[in-house]
């Protein structure tokens, strides 16, 4: 089958399309038909080396773990999910490929209404955005900041905390300031004078802060909490030198929490926004964007 490896660490340039063998299911595993990939930051930093204290890399390797596609084989013992089930959730093996091979009980389905590159910017998205908002003990009537509230994460994560009763502050560029206020935040461009900004649009204070961006916003948050409690990042590796909490990994893969998401985003009442999108030969280009921090929505890469 055709994959994108890479043999090395390093940049872009590493990442390179061959031909590998098909995976084979195992008990409780399916082999899922990949039909869109997504491309998340940790691809772009398990490819650099950065993350091998965290996450150990097996080389040659295949990049990513966020699919949706058509299951195909079925292991030993799955009763859940049958062959020709349109699925979204996480992989076991590589995602940047034609086939990988997931865990059936962390696999949804997928919604009839629901698009291939819609339905693949929600398993790391839901989950993350779920596991901060639970980290941070968001609740109603509290005021929350979000960094980076416009990409892929941020966005999921602007809307769920709406739906706790929450008022959200969103930062991110000026070209999507309206893009926020359509999701139900407070938008706020980032950059300089940030805290003075935020404490002019709540000059009670924030509860909580989510950093989705990395781009430099904990000293502010600190600021403006007065301190590190109720402060997550999921983006910014200085977190532990600040006393912060960096809350990438481990994911909770809920099947049933993912399904309900996919539900809801079929139903049009939760919003994804599709950012660009790349076939899997162009996977270095899509990384090259990612790594630069893209603005609004999910790189995705799909699967002929």
């Amino acid at each position: 089958m055709k994959a994108i490896v890479f043999d090395r660490f390093g940049g872009t340039e590493v990442l390179r399309q061959t031909e590998i063998a098909t995976p084979e299911p195992g008990p409780g595993q399916v082999r899922v038909r990949i039909k869109a990939v997504g491309v998340n930051p940790v691809d772009g930093k398990i490819r650099s080396g950065i993350m091998e204290a965290v996450f150990p890399t097996t080389l040659p390797a295949v990049p990513g773990g966020e699919i949706a596609g058509v299951v195909d084989a079925v292991g030993e013992g799955v009763d859940r999910l049958k062959v020709g089930d349109e699925v979204l959730g996480w992989s076991d093996t590589g995602s940047y490929a034609a086939y990988a091979l997931a865990d059936a009980d962390v696999l949804a389905h997928k919604p009839a209404g629901l698009d291939w590159t819609s339905a693949v910017t929600l398993p790391v998205a839901g989950d993350g955005a779920d596991r901060v908002l639970d980290l941070l003990d968001v609740r109603a009537g509290e005021t929350l900041l979000i960094h980076g509230a416009a990409g892929a994460l941020g966005t999921v994560a602007v809307q769920l905390a709406v739906a706790r009763g929450a008022r959200v502050i969103g930062t991110a560029g000026p070209a999507n300031q309206e893009y926020l206020t359509s999701l139900g935040a407070t938008a706020l461009v980032y950059g300089e004078n940030l805290v003075e900004r935020v404490r002019a649009l709540a000059p009670e204070g924030v509860d909580a802060v989510f950093d989705a961006a990395g781009k430099g916003a904990l000293e502010d948050s600190v600021t403006l909490r007065g301190g590190t409690d109720r402060i997550v990042t999921t983006a910014d590796f200085r977190a532990g030198e600040l006393g912060v909490v960096f809350a990438e990994g481990p994911q909770r893969r809920s099947a049933a929490r993912l399904g309900e998401l996919a539900r809801l985003a079929a139903a049009g009442e939760l919003v994804t926004t599709v950012g660009t999108v790349l076939p899997l030969a162009e996977a270095a280009e899509a990384q090259r964007l990612s790594d630069a921090g893209h603005g609004r929505g999910k790189l995705v890469l799909t699967v002929a």
